[in-house]
C-alpha cells in the first residue's frame, strides 16, 4: 500500500504564483494568485480569451519562463532556486512541447526528428532508433520514417510531433493549441491520438480555445484576467467512428 503515497503526490503545484511583465512605462500582471494542482495522469485543459494568461501559464509550467512571486513545486520539490541548468535538465528529460506550429527540423526525416530529444540526452545512436522506430510505429506513422515533414500532410506532421514529445518518456506534455493549424479530421485525429496516451497513463496539459476538444480532457481550468475562475470535471467525448 506504501506506493499509493506517491502516486497521489501532485507531478505539478502551484502556490499563490503570480507573473508581473514590467516596462519602465507600464506593469502588466499575466498571472494573479494562480493555485493549480496537476496530478500524474491527468489530462487538463486549460481556456479562455487570448490575453487570460494561457500561454504565460504555459511557459512557467514549461520551466521556459519563471513566476515573479509565489511557489511551483515539481515533483514535490520546488524549484525557485534551480540554476539554469538544473532547470534546462528538467526540460530535456521529464517535459515535452507540442506546438500549433509542429515545429519540426524540415532538413531532418521523421525518424530524424524523433530522435532529436533523445540525442540531446546522450543516448547512443543504435537506442535512439530503435526507440523512435517503436514510437513511430506506435503513432502509425512509420511508413514515414525517412520523409522529410515538407512531404506529409498537416496532420501527419503533428502525429510526428507528438512522437517525438513521447520518445523521451516524459512526466507531462504540454501542448499549445495542438491542432490549431489543422482541419476538423485531422483535430479529432490528433485528440483522440493525446487521449489514448492519457489513458495509458501520460500526463497532459493543453491550452486550447476549442470547447470541443476540452471535452477530450479530464478537467477543465478556465481563466481570465490571469485567474484560475473555475475548474470543472470534463464530460468526455464519446469515441467518433471516422470509418
Amino acid at each position: 500500500m506504501s506506493h499509493n503515497t506517491t502516486i497521489n503526490q501532485p507531478l505539478i503545484r502551484l502556490d499563490n504564483l503570480s507573473r508581473v511583465f514590467r516596462t519602465e512605462q507600464l506593469e502588466t500582471t499575466a498571472l494573479n494568485a494562480v493555485n493549480l494542482t496537476i496530478q500524474p495522469g491527468d489530462f487538463v485543459a486549460i481556456m479562455g480569451p487570448s490575453g487570460c494568461g494561457k500561454s504565460t501559464l504555459l511557459s512557467i509550467l514549461g520551466m521556459l519562463d519563471s513566476p515573479t512571486s509565489g511557489a511551483y513545486e515539481f515533483k514535490t520539490k520546488d524549484i525557485a532556486n534551480y540554476s539554469e541548468r538544473q532547470l534546462a535538465e528538467l526540460r530535456k528529460s521529464q517535459l515535452s512541447f507540442v506546438f500549433q506550429s509542429f515545429n519540426l527540423i524540415d532538413e531532418l526525416s521523421v525518424r530524424e526528428n524523433v530522435e532529436l530529444p533523445l540525442q540531446y540526452l546522450g543516448v547512443s545512436k543504435q537506442e535512439r532508433r530503435a526507440r523512435a522506430d517503436a514510437i513511430l510505429q506506435d503513432m502509425s506513422i512509420d511508413h514515414r520514417a525517412e520523409h522529410l515533414p515538407i512531404q506529409l500532410s498537416g496532420g501527419q506532421q503533428q502525429r510526428v510531433a507528438v512522437a517525438r514529445a513521447l520518445v523521451i518518456a516524459p512526466a507531462v506534455i504540454l501542448a499549445d493549441e495542438p491542432t490549431g493549424n489543422l482541419d476538423s479530421k485531422n483535430s479529432d485525429d490528433v485528440m483522440q491520438l493525446l487521449r489514448r496516451l492519457n489513458q495509458a497513463g501520460t500526463t497532459i496539459v493543453m491550452v486550447t480555445h476549442s470547447e470541443h476538444e476540452a471535452r477530450y480532457a479530464s478537467r477543465i481550468v478556465r481563466m481570465l484576467d490571469g485567474r484560475i475562475v473555475s475548474e470543472q470535471v470534463a464530460a468526455v467525448e464519446q469515441e467518433v467512428d471516422h470509418a
